[in-house]
């Protein structure tokens, strides 16, 4: 058993992993989450600024929540963040369409060079027969 001191209110908890926050500190930023998801559909143009002010949140948390893709935003929303490999402007996630498909592809290709065709072997079967000496 693991027990830790809340990340945001210090209280001890037993901690079982993910985010070091008690339950009811996590409960209290999920709640958090679905009032700045209900304000984002409310004002689709707000950015973050406004929408950490108004909802007591502050942008680090926001941007969290977007680059783990719990939240998303329309094509003409002000809100945007850089891919993290080309820097291209997108709404959710850590990478750009683009990206993501190259980065599918380089591990398609690790895999099928990884997996080959299998050696063609002789058999147990075929190396254990009954041999003979002559007399």
């Amino acid at each position: 058993m693991d027990v830790r001191n809340c990340k945001d209110c210090g209280k001890l908890f037993n901690y079982i992993g993910g985010v070091p926050l008690c339950p009811t500190c996590v409960k209290k930023l999920d709640d958090k989450f679905v009032q700045v998801k209900e304000y984002i559909y409310d004002h689709p143009k707000a950015g973050v600024q406004e929408v950490s002010e108004e909802n007591d949140v502050t942008p680090g948390q926001i941007r969290k929540w977007i680059r783990e893709e719990r939240l998303a935003f329309a094509e003409d929303s002000p809100i945007g963040l850089a891919c993290e490999s080309c820097g291209a402007l997108i709404k959710t996630g850590r990478f750009c369409k683009q990206c993501k498909d190259k980065i599918a592809n380089n591990l398609g290709n690790l895999y099928k060079d990884k997996v080959q065709e299998p050696q063609k072997r002789k058999d147990f079967h075929d190396r254990a027969k009954m041999r003979f000496l002559d007399n």
